[in-house]
């Protein structure tokens, strides 16, 4: 099982705590939404975790393996990373984008060995986007460009995924799109780490939620211990009304607290 783990991680900017003594763990089989308002921490924190940006106490490592210490191409292979902003250096087809996720093989684009080709094919049916094959990429609606960039990831076939906030500016119908893709991921082995900002999304699909504020964890676990009206006013400085009917959550955002 491949385990991402962060302990007490802190990152500091000159005299500004960006994140401080932050502790989580990601591993294969499991949806984890991380939660919490902007600037609470939750990019710098997962860039950190990554190796991608510097510590300034803690550790970060993948399978016990310091993340910083690890060739972009062996990171890759093991965690596929969405960032905030996606941009795509030119408008090139589908397929040719999504084939971007195998370099980490050393794939060439236009000249895909077997085994590249095949993944490839796997991650665009998996996002359903076999009739956008051959499409360009300026021409397609926001949703249809987020699907491409889940099959990009998809396509390394690392056993972790990270995104961060791959909802946003989405429509309810490619929220909900997105994140089922990403539930699928998991049930067939795969571990993921979602920064949302709706509740309701983060509690319909992961299996444990993370909350962040300040810099700092204020919680992990699942939607059971962590998910109350308490906690989102917490948080958010929001009042919300949380109820639970049989597996099914119910958070109402009532006003500012």
């Amino acid at each position: 099982m491949t385990e991402l783990c962060t302990k007490n991680v802190t990152v500091k900017v000159g005299r500004a705590i960006l994140v401080e003594a932050a502790s989580f763990t990601l591993r294969s089989g499991e949806l984890v939404a991380m939660l919490g308002p902007n600037g609470a921490g939750k990019t710098t924190l997962l860039r950190a975790a990554l190796g991608l940006g510097r510590l300034s106490a803690g550790s970060a490592t993948l399978d016990g393996a310091a993340t910083a210490r690890l060739s972009s191409m062996e990171r890759a292979r093991r965690v596929g990373y969405l960032p905030q902003v996606r941009p795509l250096a030119w408008p090139n087809t589908v397929r040719d984008v999504v084939a971007l996720g195998r370099f980490a093989y050393g794939a060439a684009l236009g000249r895909l060995r077997a085994r590249d080709a095949e993944a490839v094919d796997r991650a665009v049916a998996a996002c359903d986007l076999a009739n956008l094959a051959h499409r360009r990429t300026d021409t397609l609606s926001g949703g249809e460009l987020a699907r491409v960039h889940c099959a990009r990831a998809f396509a390394a076939e690392a056993p972790l995924l990270i995104a961060d906030e791959p909802t946003a500016a989405l429509d309810l119908r490619h929220q909900f799109q997105v994140m089922g893709l990403l539930r699928r991921f998991v049930d067939v082995g795969g571990g993921v780490l979602v920064v949302l900002h709706d509740v309701g999304l983060a509690v319909r699909f992961a299996d444990r939620l993370i909350w962040m504020k300040g810099g700092t964890i204020l919680a992990d676990g699942s939607p059971e211990e962590t998910l109350t009206a308490d906690r989102i006013r917490t948080v958010y400085g929001m009042h919300a009304r949380v109820e639970r009917q049989g597996a099914e959550w119910s958070v109402q955002i009532e006003g500012v607290a």
